[in-house]
Parts: C-alpha cells; sequence; structure tokens
C-alpha cells in the first residue's frame, strides 16, 4: 500500500444466537463504546465513519441512517456500504489513503434472531427472472457446489466432517462464540441430510453481534496504540452474478481478491509467509474450498491438510483459531467483521487459549454468501508492514 493504514481500536458485544435484551442499534454502541476506549479517541476526534448495511437484513429501509448516533457520528460524514463489512474496511483504508481522513471508524453487525424467514430473504439476491421462481433453498444451492467441488478436487467427505469439528471444538475456548460443542466426525456424517451430501451441522448456526474497529493513518497509529496492526493488503472481487455461469468448483472470487491483496504487501509465497487465517466457512467445505483459493495449498490439497492436523491451532497453518463460522455463528455481513477482529486480536497476542504461536501475518478472508461470488481478502501484520 502507498499509504499505511493501520487498526488501533477493535470493540465487539462479542457473539450468540438470539439477543432478545438489546436492540441492534444497542448492539453498535457497545461495540463502538469499547472500540473507541481500546483507541484512545472519542467521537469527535474520528474524521469519518462507515456503516455496514443490508436493508433486507435489518428489517428498514434506509437502515444505515440508525447508525450516525450509535457511532457518535453527529454532523460527520458516514458512507454506507451494502456488502460485507471488509468491503467497508476497504471503503475506510482509501478514505484515509487519499488523504480525506486521518481516523475512520468502521462498523457491521449482525440480528440474525430477528429475521423470521432468513432463505426467503436470501432469496432475493437471486436471478429475479431465472431462478427466483424456483424457490431454492439457499442450503440446497450450498449443496450442489459442495457435490461439484468434491468430485472435481477428489477431496474426502470426512475432511469436511473434520472442518466442523476442529472449529466447533476451537469455538469452546474462545469467549466470543455462541456455538462451541464437542461433535465427533461420525455426528456430521450422520446428522440429517440438508442438501446432500451437505448435513444440518455442515452448516454454520446463525449468531447476533457487532463489531467496530478505528482505523488511523501512519503519523497518528503509533501514538494512538501500543500495539497497532497494519493492514499491508485488501482486496475484493465479484465473479459472475449468476448460477449458470459460475466455476462451481473453485472460489474464483478469492483468488482474485488474494492475488490484489497479496500484491500489495508483497505476498509472493503464502504458505510460507502467512502465520494463520481466519476464513468463511459457512458451510464446511467452503473451509476447504477458500484454502485453495488463498494459495496456501494446491487445489485437492486442503482436505490432506485438515485430515493431518496441519489446520489445528497448533499445526503447520492454523485456520480458524476462533472456531469460524461454524463456531462463533453465521454473521452474514458482519463475517468478515468477525475474521478481522479475530486476526487483530491474535496478531496483538490477546486470545488466550487460542491463541497461535510467533504471529506476525495474519490473512483475513470473507465470502458474502449463497448465491453471491463476492468476496474480500486482508492481509494484517504487527510489524508496520511487509
Amino acid at each position: 500500500m502507498l499509504k499505511k493504514v493501520a487498526i488501533v481500536g477493535v470493540g465487539t458485544t462479542g457473539f450468540r444466537a438470539t439477543t432478545p435484551d438489546v436492540s441492534y442499534r444497542e448492539l453498535t454502541h457497545e461495540a463502538a463504546v469499547k472500540a473507541y476506549s481500546d483507541g484512545g479517541v472519542e467521537p469527535k476526534d474520528i474524521d469519518g465513519f462507515v456503516a455496514t448495511s443490508e436493508d433486507f437484513f435489518e428489517g428498514y429501509s434506509i437502515a444505515d441512517e440508525y447508525s450516525n448516533d450509535q457511532l457518535g457520528a453527529i454532523h460527520k460524514p458516514v458512507s454506507t456500504i451494502a456488502g460485507d463489512f471488509m468491503q467497508s474496511l476497504a471503503q475506510g483504508c482509501m478514505m484515509i489513503q487519499s488523504g480525506f481522513s486521518r481516523i475512520v471508524a468502521v462498523q457491521a453487525l449482525s440480528k440474525a434472531s430477528n429475521m423470521l424467514t432468513q432463505a426467503e430473504l436470501v432469496n432475493f439476491a437471486l436471478d429475479p427472472v431465472y431462478n427466483r421462481p424456483l424457490d431454492l433453498h439457499p442450503d440446497f444451492i450450498a449443496g450442489l457446489e459442495m457435490n461439484r467441488y468434491l468430485y472435481e478436487t477428489q477431496t474426502n467427505r470426512d475432511a469436511c466432517a473434520l472442518v466442523v469439528v476442529k472449529n466447533r471444538r476451537n469455538a469452546l475456548t474462545n469467549p466470543l462464540a455462541g456455538h462451541g460443542a464437542m461433535v465427533s466426525v461420525e455426528d456430521v456424517l450422520n446428522a440429517e441430510v440438508v442438501s446432500d451430501p451437505l448435513r444440518e451441522l455442515d452448516v454454520a448456526p446463525t449468531s447476533d453481534g457487532a463489531v467496530v474497529v478505528v482505523l488511523a493513518s501512519e503519523d497518528l497509529a503509533g501514538s494512538l496504540s501500543e500495539s497497532p496492526i497494519w493492514i499491508c493488503g485488501i482486496g475484493w472481487c465479484s465473479d459472475t452474478p449468476t448460477l449458470e455461469s459460475r466455476d462451481w468448483g473453485s472460489a474464483v472470487y478469492t483468488r482474485l481478491a488474494a492475488e490484489m491483496a497479496y500484491k500489495q504487501a508483497g505476498i509472493r509465497s503464502p504458505r510460507s509467509e502467512i502465520d494463520f487465517v481466519e476464513i468463511n466457512d459457512e458451510y464446511s467445505y467452503k473451509e476447504l474450498q477458500h484454502l485453495e483459493a488463498l494459495k496456501l495449498c494446491k487445489p485437492g490439497e486442503a482436505g490432506y491438510l485438515t485430515e493431518s492436523g496441519a489446520t489445528e491451532i497448533n499445526g503447520e497453518l492454523p485456520v480458524n483459531p476462533s472456531g469460524g463460522c461454524l463456531g462463533v455463528g453465521h454473521l452474514y455481513e458482519a463475517n468478515g467483521a468477525h475474521k478481522v477482529l479475530e486476526v487483530v486480536l491474535q496478531l496483538r497476542g490477546e486470545k488466550g487459549k487460542n491463541q497461535v504461536k510467533d504471529t506476525h501475518i495474519g490473512v483475513a478472508q470473507t465470502w458474502r454468501g449463497v448465491p453471491t461470488t463476492t468476496g474480500a481478502v486482508a492481509v494484517m501484520s504487527n510489524e508496520g508492514g511487509h
């Protein structure tokens, strides 16, 4: 990156299956207060704000208008991104790199428990002429893609089950996670069929929660935080929007986004330079598919890595030490926020029992979920750049 941008403050409510005691506005406020305290700033110090908002998920038209008060953004510019948090993060970085702002706050939340018809809401993203009339459940589409991925890569079905076992177990020791559990490969394989070969335990349960991060320019970062985390590269990509013309076996969007982020960060050999990753595992097979798209292994090798134990917290390449979406919860447009949060905490050495040893470079990756082919990748470091 031409101008360095650092994350100097993070705040979160944590993540749980349901939050009947608080509104989505209160979730944002709690996360913002914690982030500002962590970053040593007050709302008056912040030059600009970025709200991650998708009206369908909040249940309000122009839902982002309610973000201003909770973020303390009175009489301040607020940008709205109808996408994943990591796309909002890119917007915040560009605001600083352009010289428009020196300090930016970026927000995302999930109130999935308020959504009574989640599948129907997601179906609005399908092509209204050719696909939406079919009334396909999102998990049915995921099952088709999982089947194609397993066939093309010759990946063992057990490897997907091991992803579930690993991530749900990791979540048990993560105080932010809402769905930790001890399950076995047999539990996953014998769970109720959702869309063959997809089983119920292969699908991440939803969670509520909010995240706010504070970004700062290079000249301010050192004075605001003793341990700024530098965003060395960030990339995003949308592949084809149609079901008929996409590559069902690989995550092209992640490969292209990673190439953009790696180029900015100067990453030439991802496997040897990256210490750990937090990636989207909304469905178990997606962790494997995204690992390969990130060029951390060759196509068809992610399953072997998982079976060998290399992706465990103490393994050669820790993957989702937080518990991922499967253990923390599917957060819709806040999935990327959770991934970035976990990478920051890992690089600051603040993950307790889930801490990966000797971390210097971490990668966060996100995907907007079925039926999209939109994703983003961010490379972060605790060493002032790479």
